[in-house]
């Protein structure tokens, strides 16, 4: 076995385009999310604003060699880049297409691509769409051929030589073995053999592994998983819609008004995930959290918000992870963090002014502690 390479999940929507002018207004970054955040009831830790590396734009190279440099301090193995390809159109592809061109930061990465149409989720308007999100033969040998460059960089990460490439939603691709077929055979023609990784959501179910068995070559938990939410109180959401009460406690989970949408504390995600067996029947890389709170990106009760978050509870779940993922049939120890920098959604290992950098620090404490621990002395 190797040792644990934990990879984080990065945001890229941290400088303006044209796309978001247009739709949310001139100069629109992630951090006019972000200076939103407003307590909705006691306690609440909003807004979450950064510490040491401010309110800063990624097309800036010491900004994204600043990030790199931190994670390294940390232990962190790579990145895990969004990617976002709308039938040939890139959207927010500046931070990654610079990092290729230069060489630096000298530091491993990865793309998932995000494929969902982007709609005003933001203020409402789930069904208002952007751009939406489009599948055929002709666009995966498009994409493919887009890849080839991006995966040859030495610095991607790989598993056995493979260039490993991560889909979020597979749900939502028609026909989603023959486009991954033709997506994978393009690439072959270029010497490319990729490694496939499924985002799971839902780890577990009978339909999770048929499909992931066909097309993919592993999952990658995506947490706070679904899952796990519906298994803490699956009354949650009558609740929600009809307390008036600021805030209602039910048990061990929290509900508000209308104006909060539902929270959930982070406690119980941490143990409900520890605590849960499934039959693992093909590979997941294992995943944790640092914290969930939308609540500055939705409005009213469609906002998620996973409260009490701590560094000791988040040491705990890296832990508890790592000693419980069955490593087996993994070619590699990945631990994937959702996330880096999703600061709108309340999940950022990146210093913000109430934590600093103590969730990094419970991130490296619990991989030495779980590996301590441990018969694996490469760990």
């Amino acid at each position: 076995m190797k040792q644990i390479k934990p990879i984080a999940i990065v945001l890229p929507q941290f400088h303006p385009i044209p796309e978001n002018n247009l739709w949310w207004g001139e100069g629109f970054t992630e951090w006019t999310n972000v200076v939103k955040g407003r307590p909705r009831f006691r306690g609440h830790y909003q807004p979450h604003l950064p510490k040491d590396l401010g309110y800063y734009d990624l097309r800036l190279p010491e900004i994204r060699e600043a990030q790199a440099q931190l994670a390294k301090r940390y232990g962190i193995y790579g990145f895990c880049y969004y990617h976002y390809w709308f039938g040939g159109r890139r959207i927010l592809e500046k931070p990654v297409d610079m990092m290729i061109a230069s060489g630096r930061p000298d530091f491993p990465f990865m793309l998932c691509w995000a494929n969902e149409n982007w709609s005003r989720n933001w203020d409402g308007g789930f069904r208002d769409i952007l751009i939406e999100q489009t599948y055929s033969r002709e666009d995966f040998v498009a994409h493919a051929r887009h890849l080839v460059n991006i995966f040859e960089d030495r610095r991607y990460i790989r598993v056995d030589g493979r260039p490993v490439f991560a889909i979020y939603k597979d749900g939502n691709i028609e026909d989603l073995d023959a486009g991954l077929d033709v997506f994978r055979y393009e690439l072959k023609r270029h010497g490319i053999d990729v490694y496939l990784l499924r985002f799971e959501r839902r780890v577990g179910t009978r339909t999770d592994f048929a499909k992931a068995f066909a097309v993919f070559d592993a999952g990658a938990e995506f947490q706070p998983l679904s899952r796990q939410l519906a298994m803490l109180d699956p009354s949650w959401k009558r609740i929600a819609l009809f307390s008036r009460l600021k805030p209602l406690r039910l048990g061990s989970r929290l509900f508000s008004n209308r104006d909060v949408g539902v929270i959930y504390r982070y406690q119980d995600i941490v143990e409900n995930d520890l605590n849960y067996n499934f039959q693992q029947g093909w590979p997941i890389y294992p995943g944790v959290s640092p914290g969930w709170d939308n609540s500055p990106r939705r409005v009213g009760r469609r906002a998620l918000v996973i409260d009490g978050s701590t560094p000791e509870l988040f040491k705990r779940w890296v832990v508890g992870k790592l000693r419980k993922t069955v490593w087996d049939g993994l070619p590699e120890k990945f631990l994937f963090i959702n996330a880096w920098n999703e600061w709108a959604e309340g999940c950022h290992l990146e210093p913000c002014e109430r934590w600093g950098t103590q969730f990094l620090q419970a991130l490296q404490q619990g991989i030495e502690d779980a590996c301590d621990n441990c018969n694996d002395t490469n760990c």
